[in-house]
């Protein structure tokens, strides 16, 4: 007898409630809408990813791979209960945050990737990422790491996320902090933005099609603004640098 191999290998999403769009209007004026995005639109964004993976500054390295990575394992069946979020900036996609249902009471963060920098796109779009575990799946915490000097000043301390050392997170077996559900709540006036519902056409235009990003993250002209500190231990830029020049190995 044949066996269908493709149903052993994938796993059966739990039925989830979609994320409910909404917009904002951020410091430059401009409105961003974000949404809920499904597998069909994962091709359109992966190209806008890939070339972050090449540019070190800040972590964008592995973050891309990483989301990259999540985008083709949400594309493929093969990571359960995982969502994804973007925010586009008329029509342009400029940012991305993923993560996972754990069960009825926990959730895991996967990544949140700002694509336009200086307007906290990214810290929005994270919000957005809480308020889908705590609002819409009703759930009881999110476990969260940083990969970043930003994103520990975003997540760790903005929140003031409460240690969960013990649980061990899924991007690696690093040490996860919680959100909670009191934690969400204390923050909400202050850090969670937005208004629903979307106006017809500034949704039709995100929907319309995922725009690349106007002025996506590069790698610096000038290497040592490849780290923002000399004591940053993944600082390749620099020290190949200083290996052309003859300086300290």
């Amino acid at each position: 007898m044949a066996i269908d191999v493709e149903k052993i290998l994938r796993p059966v999403d739990t039925p989830m409630p979609d994320f409910p769009p909404k917009f904002m209007t951020l410091s430059s004026g401009e409105q961003m809408v974000i949404r809920q995005v499904g597998r069909e639109e994962i091709p359109d964004i992966l190209p806008y990813v890939e070339p972050l993976i090449h540019v070190e500054r800040d972590f964008y390295h592995i973050v891309a791979a990483r989301v990259y990575a999540e985008l083709l394992a949400y594309y493929t069946h093969r990571v359960q209960d995982e969502y994804v979020l973007i925010g586009q900036i008329d029509g342009e996609l400029a940012t991305i945050v993923n993560g996972r249902r754990v069960n009825a009471d926990i959730g895991m963060s996967f990544h949140t990737m700002a694509l336009r920098r200086g307007l906290r796109v990214g810290a929005h779009a994270f919000a957005a990422k809480m308020e889908y575990h705590m609002d819409i799946l009703k759930q009881k915490e999110v476990l969260i790491v940083a990969e970043s000097p930003i994103g520990f000043r975003r997540w760790m301390i903005e929140y003031n996320l409460e240690k969960r050392f013990e649980i061990p997170h899924e991007l690696g077996g690093c040490p996860s902090w919680s959100l909670t559900r009191e934690l969400f709540d204390r923050a909400r006036d202050t850090l969670v933005v937005g208004r629903r519902p979307v106006p017809e056409a500034l949704l039709a235009k995100a929907k319309a099609g995922i725009l690349p990003p106007s002025d996506p993250p590069t790698p610096p002209a000038d290497l040592l603004a490849a780290t923002r500190s000399l004591y940053d231990s993944t600082a390749t830029a620099l020290i190949e640098q200083r290996k052309r020049l003859g300086g300290v190995k």
